[in-house]
């Protein structure tokens, strides 16, 4: 599947928009308030959002939860019924632009638009294309028993399960090893 500049940063969007989103009780939101969502914008190069509010906050987290949805959706059908409202209420309008020393691309959000109609749309269509492309699999949470962080497979045979190799992954591998360690002492 080819993926352009504009959709993979759209996903890295998507991916760390809905890990931001406490996975317990006892973990905080890392979209606290207007000042985490003013670095979540900066760090995602995210354009064109003006200065941000307590709305705009209380809005990204809103669809968060929507794009999250996504990612725990059971069937495509599902995922492009909720990709779709979630695009159409962005009020998309699609448009050519070349800004910032990238090269051509198609922004999806309305001159304008809001933070959150502007995440909507870009990365709603990132996801769309995945959908289109029969590849909605690829959109998974962390198989680790304690972590249900999202991330995008975009290994050649979708063979990944966990959101990081280093992190969880290693951690099981390195449980599991000792596991059998013990087992074979016993």
């Amino acid at each position: 599947m080819l993926i352009t500049h504009d959709t993979r940063c759209a996903l890295d969007t998507v991916v760390d928009l809905v890990n931001t989103s406490p996975e317990d009780d006892a973990t905080p939101d890392a979209l606290s308030d207007v000042v985490a969502l003013e670095e979540f914008v900066r760090t995602h190069e995210v354009s064109d959002v003006g200065v941000l509010s307590e709305l705009d906050l209380s809005d990204v987290r809103e669809i968060r939860g929507r794009f999250a949805g996504i990612f725990a959706a059971p069937d495509s059908r599902t995922a492009a019924k909720m990709i779709n409202e979630l695009v159409a209420a962005a009020g998309t309008t699609p448009r050519l632009t070349d800004h910032d020393g990238y090269d051509w691309h198609v922004h999806y959000f309305a001159p304008g638009a809001s933070v959150a109609d502007h995440l909507a749309a870009d990365c709603g269509m990132a996801l769309a294309f995945f959908v289109v492309a029969g590849e909605r699999e690829r959109l998974r949470r962390c198989e680790a028993p304690d972590c249900r962080r999202a991330f995008v497979d975009l290994s050649r045979n979708r063979s990944r399960r966990y959101c990081d190799s280093r992190t969880c992954g290693n951690r099981l591998h390195v449980a599991a090893y000792r596991a059998r360690r013990k087992e074979a002492a016993s």
